[in-house]
């Protein structure tokens, strides 16, 4: 079903980037998209948190946050200084009070994507996972004063995790300082794990170690990352749901993957489902994978394939039966003789 604006009923309009829905639908939270929405509606003029409050109907604290966000994504740009955000009762965020809200979209994120100009060559990092370091409250604090990045990063996550602990404050400074993933690569990060429910340290951190290996970080490439692994868990739990399993084990999860990328259909699955639980009567992915590798091996690519080669299996062993009655001796029974060494169990 295809709709569009009824612009004749709403009178005019107003536009939202395409980056927004091409990447953030999954990312922002709900909040994050109504202050946006109404920040975009009133481009052009001063927009204070408290007036962003009382028409998104979100808290005040969460207003500021969300303007903090898409700025940090680059999806708003800030203009002036105003007054009224300087004048509020909270705790102003830094990159409010040195900069602006009066929102205009960035020209940088403007699609394709491909065209966005890359910033200046920079030093790459070195990738240390070996010797993770462990920097105290006054090292902390000092980071965070001599890097803006770093400031900006803290106030980003204080908005998905509340208060930032010890230990959370490290595991930020960790991924950009050792790791060296770049700012809007480590929110992007933050945001899926919280969406999937994960926001641990440990989790994050596993992920992060993952992408600074693969070379990911660019925003980008973070989003392209985050789509494939949501696909994947999307791919995952059909599987799961098939085989009537609960969990996976890692090496399980590999086998998925392969399939996946393989391109092997649910019906193709539950068909080789099916042969494995008459043949060893359990759940084995190894053994699945030994049924799906071997239509892949054939150029199978979807059930159809798989019932014509079972067909033509069929016809195989039925001609190799027929070949071997047709050479029987006259007078001998060779049913009857079948039937004796299955009596016997002669192998």
């Amino acid at each position: 079903m295809e709709f569009k604006a009824n612009s004749g009923a709403w009178g005019t309009m107003f536009g939202v980037p395409c980056v927004v829905a091409d990447n953030f639908l999954k990312l922002a939270t709900g909040e994050q998209i109504k202050v946006l929405l109404y920040l975009l509606r009133c481009s052009g003029r001063d927009c204070s948190a408290e007036e962003i409050s009382a028409n998104t109907g979100v808290s005040v604290q969460e207003a500021s946050d969300a303007v903090l966000f898409w700025q940090q994504v680059n999806v708003l740009t800030p203009q002036q200084v105003s007054a009224s955000f300087a004048s509020a009762p909270i705790q102003p965020l830094p990159v409010i009070q040195q900069q602006q809200t009066e929102i205009t979209t960035a020209p940088a994120l403007s699609p394709p994507l491909a065209s966005v100009p890359e910033n200046p060559p920079e030093q790459k990092k070195v990738k240390n996972k070996s010797c993770k370091r462990t920097w105290s409250g006054t090292e902390i604090e000092q980071i965070k004063n001599e890097s803006a990045d770093i400031a900006e990063l803290f106030e980003v996550a204080e908005s998905h995790f509340g208060t930032l602990n010890h230990a959370r404050l490290n595991s930020l400074i960790y991924m950009h300082e050792d790791l060296g993933l770049k700012k809007e690569v480590i929110i992007t990060l933050i945001s899926y794990c919280c969406n999937i429910g994960r926001p641990y340290n440990k989790y994050i951190e596993t992920i992060a170690e993952s992408w600074a290996d693969d070379d990911i970080n660019t925003f980008e490439q973070a989003n392209e990352e985050v789509q494939r692994l949501e696909s994947l868990k999307k791919y995952e739990n059909q599987i799961m749901s098939i085989l009537q399993v609960d969990r996976l084990a890692k090496k399980e999860k590999e086998i998925l993957e392969q399939w996946k990328n393989m391109n092997i259909t649910n019906d193709m699955i539950e068909r080789a489902n099916e042969i494995m639980l008459e043949q060893i009567h359990k759940v084995s992915l190894n053994y699945m994978n030994k049924i799906i590798k071997s239509w892949y091996e054939k150029g199978i690519t979807d059930i159809n394939g798989v019932d014509e080669d079972e067909k033509a299996h069929r016809l195989n062993n039925d001609k190799k039966y027929n070949n071997k009655h047709d050479k029987q001796d006259d007078g001998f029974d060779v049913d009857m003789y079948k039937i004796c060494i299955n009596n016997y169990e002669v192998v």
